[in-house]
């Protein structure tokens, strides 16, 4: 039984989500809860599992799509008791006539919706007639299967295998170019390939045969009999196949004939119609220098070469005192090409979101030095006793636990406001969020209830959020209500910032490198001593200057005397 996976809710609001990258193909068997997709949201790459085990029969969107909410994402094959069933309906095709086994083969298929593939002749021959069971080989054509959606036909770039070869089953057997991506197609059984229907460079359709196969298929010797009168009756009516066949064919295979050679064709990123345009000018497209994504090739392109050979070959006839600029340059030109690339996933929402909250939020920066030797020394005492390989003793605790503090005798830098600045709501959880640099984007997942917890608590929860973060797979949860925010620039360089504030919170610090710098002591001796620049920005509709300054000094309190802080601490 085929059933559609619809994907569901994966976060509050959102409608729709990019497809990162499958973690199956087509034909798999998956398992309860196996992961079977990453897809991005506009919060969080989020990992989507197999509520049930079966195979899969059709993946509805092609890496890089946009796939909807509430909408099916894959199709699979389910229910151990379909295959029992499907076994014991081929024993009873196999005691009907030939005619009536065609009949119901094709209306299996039907029923089904699947991309079936479909036998076309029987081998009379059996392997071994010696024991109570015998192996019959049968060609099958394997049936170029839905590579993407509104995707017609592909290009083939490259057979992986020839004429001859055995292959097993996933093996990878072409290399196909959509509109869209390079899709490699992979053998869905085991067998020996009898014959590749496409050359390298031509057109193939999906839904029509690719390449034919030839399978071994167990047979009792109570079944040869039939069998063999099966393969008999199946050659009778092949003619007539093959004349329809051959009728369909033979036009595209004399016009091929007839018309001249064409140039022979490179791998090269590129759509069918680029391949076309590339092929109808006698050009390798593998010499053409692409300006989309990874050297992708646009008509463009094809146009800008086509240009360039035509100079190249106008260029001997050049003009008494014209100027000829060094081939060289030009072909320095040709090959120096911008690329373009879209702005998605995190990227795409991080832009928003940044754009949004500089045009409706007035910012306003305050910095301040801290001289935190007295808090690196403690942290440095405690991490040899608390820290494992879970859980990192950072000064990203430190931070967090004295802001909790700051921010209960200062509620308005923990606050946010209405789209009209009408309201203000004071929040009672502290829910700090740390900007953290993924392999996806900017994240800015937050530590929930930080006023509640202990200095270990908080390492912890950091500890867990910085490498969902790193690789890209935090919970949605760990992104949402948030109430301020810090950003640790100092990790990577740099000593002062001008944050941009993460709507709809009204703070942000961005925290400087640690340096170890010369001060002077309260005796008016020069010592080293650890400083570290801090730089906030504040939403100037609600917080002024005399608020953010009072309210960093009483942080700097607790961070410059950490005994202070632990004595605040309940």
């Amino acid at each position: 039984m085929i059933k559609e996976f619809i994907l569901p809710d994966i976060g509050e609001g959102v409608v729709e989500c990019e497809l990162v990258e499958w973690l199956v193909k087509e034909g798999d068997r998956v398992v309860e809860d196996q992961p079977v997709a990453d897809v991005m949201t506009d919060k969080a790459l989020v990992q989507i599992p197999a509520p049930h085990g079966g195979i899969i029969k059709q993946l509805h969107y092609a890496k890089g799509e946009i796939a909807k909410v509430h909408a099916p994402l894959y199709s699979v094959e389910v229910s151990d008791g379909e295959a029992s069933h499907e076994v014991s309906e081929v024993g009873e095709i196999s005691e009907v006539s030939p005619a009536q086994n065609e009949s119901l083969s094709m209306t299996a298929h039907v029923a089904e919706g699947s991309d079936p593939v479909i036998p076309v002749s029987v081998s009379t021959e059996p392997v071994n007639t010696s024991h109570s069971t015998g192996v019959v080989w049968q060609v099958e054509e394997f049936l170029l299967p839905d590579i993407g959606e509104g995707i017609v036909e592909c290009e083939l770039v490259e057979w992986l295998v020839k004429e001859g070869d055995m292959v097993v089953e996933d093996q990878a057997v072409a290399d196909v170019m959509t509109d869209k991506a390079l899709v490699q197609i992979p053998a869905i059984k085991s067998g020996r390939i009898a014959k590749l229907h496409y050359r390298k460079g031509q057109l193939a359709k999906v839904h029509a045969p690719l390449f034919s196969i030839e399978v071994a298929v167990e047979s009792t010797n109570d079944n040869l009999a039939a069998t063999e009168t099966s393969a008999v009756s199946t050659t009778k009516t092949a003619p007539s196949s093959q004349a329809v066949s051959s009728a369909n064919v033979a036009p595209e295979n004399v016009a091929s004939e007839n018309s001249s050679e064409p140039i022979s064709q490179g791998k090269a990123l590129a759509s069918p119609a680029v391949r076309r345009m590339a092929r109808s000018l006698n050009i390798d497209i593998a010499s053409v220098s692409g300006s989309g994504k990874n050297g992708r090739v646009y008509k463009e392109d094809i146009s800008r070469h086509q240009a360039g050979e035509v100079a190249s070959m106008a260029s001997p006839s050049v003009l008494p005192g014209a100027v000829q600029l060094p081939t060289s340059t030009i072909a320095n030109d040709t090959v120096a090409q911008n690329r373009v690339e879209p702005i998605r996933g995190v990227r795409a929402v991080m832009a928003k979101m940044m754009t949004e909250s500089v045009s409706t939020i007035p910012h306003f920066t305050y910095c301040d030095e801290f001289d935190l030797t007295e808090l690196v020394a403690l942290r440095e005492s405690m991490k040899k006793q608390h820290s494992t390989d879970e859980v990192k003793l950072t000064m990203m605790p430190f931070f967090m636990k004295a802001l909790s503090l700051a921010l209960k005798e200062y509620p308005d830098l923990n606050s946010q406001v209405n789209s009209d600045c009408t309201e203000q709501r004071f929040f009672t959880r502290h829910n700090i969020g740390m900007a953290v640099d993924s392999k996806v984007g900017l994240l800015v997942p937050n530590v929930k209830d930080v006023q509640n917890k202990s200095i270990l608590a908080i390492a912890a929860d950091i500890s867990r959020l910085t490498a969902a973060a790193r690789s890209g797979r935090v919970s949605p949860d760990d992104l949402k209500q948030g109430t301020i925010s810090i950003s640790n620039i100092g990790a990577l360089g740099g000593t002062i910032a001008t944050p941009i504030i993460n709507k709809p919170e009204v703070a942000i610090v961005a925290l400087g490198k640690l340096q170890h710098l010369p001060r002077f002591n309260a005796q008016g001796e020069v010592e080293g001593r650890q400083i570290m620049q801090v730089s906030w920005s504040g939403d100037h509709r609600v917080i002024d200057g005399g608020t953010i300054a009072r309210f960093c000094n009483l942080w700097k309190h607790y961070l410059e005397q950490p005994q202070e802080m632990l004595l605040a601490m309940h």
